[in-house]
């Protein structure tokens, strides 16, 4: 007979990483949301609501997976037995009165949100399936693009707004708060890159990093700038910055609905980790 499954809330992330992250780090590439965040959260909790939330799922005296919260951000998972799914929504819910939505690989974000549905008496809606991707070594594209890349700079601040928030727009990322407050966090941190031709024409940042891993993420071009490989450059050299920085690997979440970006990514050498998916609880 295996062990018992159990929940264990801890006291803040950095008790959170002291018992969880060499099982993250085992698999740092699919865990590196949950490891850049807690790692941030460790020094400063300034930018979230109370209560935050870190548990692990553990059996027989190991881990088995985690679940975490930033308020008022949705609860995210990372791979565990789905049989502790109604452990972690019960755990949850002693927590937090309601979710906006879980975040997690598919089985188990669908098996949480059902227990969270059925605890508090909700919809278990299916969101957006994204995919994480890996990247150690970049396949430079055939085609050629014209132009290069920059970091950002304060003279591109007002543009880096407008752009983070069509940004936010396009791809429904609704639980975004203060773009414009990220936006200047990207640039004043070094962690925003533009891909210039005569014009700023495309932009990809990487600020989320974790031991080995940096992520890349706000890919976006504007409408009269696409198809004409620019976002594509800028990946690319972006993902070699990131590895001549001394990282081991990029990764990156691409959207399924959207096979091109995942054909682009795969093109230039970013290989599928794990599928997730958000699964939402709409109000009545």
């Amino acid at each position: 007979m295996g062990s018992r499954l159990r929940v264990i809330r801890h006291d803040g992330a950095r008790a959170f990483l002291q018992r969880a992250e060499p099982w993250l780090l085992e698999r740092e590439a699919e865990n590196n949301l949950v490891l850049g965040l807690a790692d941030s959260l460790s020094r400063t909790t300034q930018d979230y609501e109370s209560p935050l939330y870190f548990a692990t799922v553990e059996r027989g005296g190991e881990v088995a997976g985690c679940a975490f919260r930033t308020p008022p951000y949705k609860l995210g998972l990372t791979r565990m037995p789905v049989g502790a799914a109604p452990l972690v929504a019960s755990d949850a819910g002693e927590v937090y009165d309601s979710l906006p939505a879980v975040l997690g690989p598919v089985d188990v974000a669908r098996r949480v949100g059902e227990a969270w549905a059925a605890l508090k008496g909700v919809r278990a809606v299916d969101g957006m399936r994204q995919r994480v991707h890996s990247l150690e070594r970049v396949r430079s594209p055939v085609r050629e693009t014209a132009g290069g890349m920059r970091l950002a700079n304060e003279d591109d601040l007002a543009m880096v707004k407008s752009w983070i928030r069509s940004f936010v727009r396009t791809t429904g990322l609704a639980d975004m708060r203060e773009p414009e407050a990220r936006a200047r966090r990207l640039v004043a941190s070094g962690f925003l890159a533009l891909w210039i031709d005569r014009v700023p024409v495309s932009m990809a940042a990487f600020p989320a990093r974790t031991r080995n891993t940096v992520r890349v993420g706000y890919v976006y071009t504007p409408d009269e700038h696409r198809r004409r490989g620019y976002a594509s450059a800028l990946v690319v050299q972006v993902s070699r910055h990131i590895l001549d920085s001394g990282f081991r690997r990029c990764v990156l979440y691409t959207d399924l609905a959207n096979p091109t970006s995942n054909r682009i990514y795969s093109a230039i050498g970013y290989r599928p980790v794990q599928d997730v998916m958000d699964v939402n609880f709409p109000d009545p």
